[in-house]
């Protein structure tokens, strides 16, 4: 009977096998992997299971498949899930920020027994807190400014509305613009009254 000789790879220890039919079973059984060597009786070297022609074919059945391939083609999602619940979470809390705004309550008005919140102001307190400016265009297209009763040029305007307001200690204005006056003379009257440091500017109803 002829003997096989099975060894580790690289092991100096040696099992003979009575058959070359032994040895393939061992393979299958898992004893024996393709990396381990091999001398029949025929042989003259040792040979990897893997490459001698007797076991080669028996070592091919046993490895496992490869893997497929992987598909270039696929598009991982994870990324693009991910920053589409940042936006939402982000366009959630902006949302209920601008509710929570909006749901703000503003304190009411003392009211008195007939349901009003407010109460009219006499026309004395009005006279004695607040000063009439009316500005409008003169027959030469002129700008003209009207403090009261006195009537002067825009360049006079600011001397004459702080003699009014330290003459008076009145700080608030009823301001009173001509619809054909130029935007840069009314804005002209609002630096004086920011100068003087006036509380309160009321406008005339234009209808």
């Amino acid at each position: 009977m002829s003997t096989w000789r099975v060894r580790r790879e690289g092991s100096p220890t040696v099992v003979e096998m009575p058959s070359a039919q032994a040895v393939a079973d061992g393979l299958r059984d898992g004893v024996w992997s393709g990396e381990d060597e091999v001398r029949g009786p025929d042989d003259r070297d040792w040979q990897s299971l893997e490459d001698h022609p007797q076991f080669a074919e028996i070592v091919a059945e046993l490895e496992p498949p490869a893997p497929p391939p992987e598909d270039e083609a696929r598009l991982d999602m994870n990324p693009l899930i991910d920053v589409a619940l940042v936006l939402l979470i982000f366009f959630i809390l902006t949302a209920s920020y601008a509710t929570l705004r909006r749901s703000i309550d503003l304190p009411e008005g003392p009211s008195d027994d007939k349901g009003k919140t407010t109460k009219p102001i006499p026309k004395e307190d009005i006279r004695e807190r607040v000063f009439k400016v009316k500005v409008f265009l003169g027959d030469d297209g002129g700008v003209l400014v009207q403090v009261e009763d006195k009537t002067v040029t825009l360049a006079e305007a600011e001397r004459e509305i702080t003699a009014t307001v330290k003459g008076t200690g009145k700080r608030e204005m009823y301001l009173d613009v001509a619809s054909d006056v130029p935007w840069g003379a009314e804005a002209q009257i609002y630096d004086i009254a920011k100068g003087l440091e006036i509380r309160q500017i009321y406008l005339a109803n234009k209808k």
